[in-house]
């Protein structure tokens, strides 16, 4: 009875009609812009969906996660366009209408992604629903642009899901990269790793046990493991989120956020293919140079620095260059 109350407490008392905020005199307040009616300003042609109709875009990463696109912005788009026209519209607000060719919108787009105009690129906004362990969680986390909000293990039991890599996948500390792996492991040492991650895994049991006998849910939590499964809702302007992609798809990051974000980038490509060519041209798959190295390459001299690292991260550009 009680909860048939409360929802009688939320039905609305009446049948009216919201009102329409088109129409003027709505509201009574005279010599104010309250009195002028919005102007509804029709597209030139039919609008389009940039996700052709779809609730979202969905590809699973490891065995139970996965991330979906659950919406864009822009959302509806003129025939034929992409969500490149958004960067090209609020850019062009600094000069005019300025080109109009679909060749020059593209020039403009790789222009400002080369020269570091990012402003533009905040017009476009992305939202994704993650289910990911949560020692990605907090490495995600550390990108503090996004809006988020996640599944809340103080309100609720967590899902019985747990990140466990394959054997073939079990890292062996990197000799150079303090914090991070690069070669498999032997099969023994890896072997006895996932027992290990077993043996954490059981701690489920109890865990349940324990809340069904009382113990409080924000507690309880703090008896599972990192490689359990979380989830949010993160949305993002698209330039932040190839900053993201920069630092996440890049080699040096931790395979498995790795695996997370070159899922994002499969995503978001269809949204806005001008802008993610010049991402790979530009960015990930650019190589930046330091005073130093711009000096020795042109002098023929070794770097000026006594720094190991610095030295060795510089003989692998010139590797990679060619020289």
């Amino acid at each position: 009875m009680r909860q048939t109350l409360l929802r009688r407490r939320h039905l609305p008392r009446h049948n009216k009609a919201m009102p329409d905020p088109t129409v003027s005199n709505q509201v009574d307040a005279p010599h104010s812009h309250s009195e002028l009616p919005i102007e509804r300003i029709k597209p030139d042609s039919e609008l389009v969906d940039l996700m052709r109709g779809d609730a979202r875009w969905q590809l699973p990463v490891h065995q139970h996660g996965f991330i979906a696109l659950c919406d864009v912005m822009p959302r509806l788009v003129m025939p034929g366009q992409t969500a490149d026209a958004a960067i090209v519209q609020a850019a062009r607000v600094s000069y005019g209408a300025g080109t109009k060719q679909v060749s020059e919108d593209r020039a403009l787009v790789r222009y400002l992604l080369r020269h570091r105009h990012t402003t533009p690129f905040e017009m476009v906004e992305l939202k994704f629903h993650v289910a990911m362990p949560m020692f990605v969680a907090r490495q995600w986390i550390r990108h503090r642009t996004a809006n988020v909000n996640e599944y809340s293990a103080r309100y609720s039991i967590v899902p019985d899901r747990f990140y466990r890599p394959t054997v073939e996948s079990v890292r062996k500390q990197s000799s150079v990269n303090r914090q991070g792996g690069d070669e498999p492991i032997d099969a023994g040492t890896a072997q006895e790793f996932l027992q290990l991650l077993e043996g954490a895994e059981s701690n489920y049991r109890s865990y349940l046990s324990l809340t069904e006998r009382g113990v409080a849910r924000e507690l309880a939590r703090a008896a599972l493991p990192v490689s359990v499964y979380t989830e949010w809702y993160w949305k993002c302007d698209l330039h932040n989120t190839l900053r993201f992609l920069s630092l996440r798809m890049d080699s040096h990051a931790q395979q498995e956020i790795q695996d997370f974000a070159k899922a994002m980038y499969r995503l978001i490509h269809p949204l806005a293919p001008v802008t993610c060519e010049a991402f790979m041209d530009y960015d990930l798959q650019a190589m930046q140079l330091t005073r130093l190295e711009i000096d020795a390459i042109r002098s023929g001299q070794p770097l000026a620095t006594q720094n190991k690292r610095e030295t060795a991260e510089f003989e692998a550009k010139k590797a990679r260059l060619g020289l």
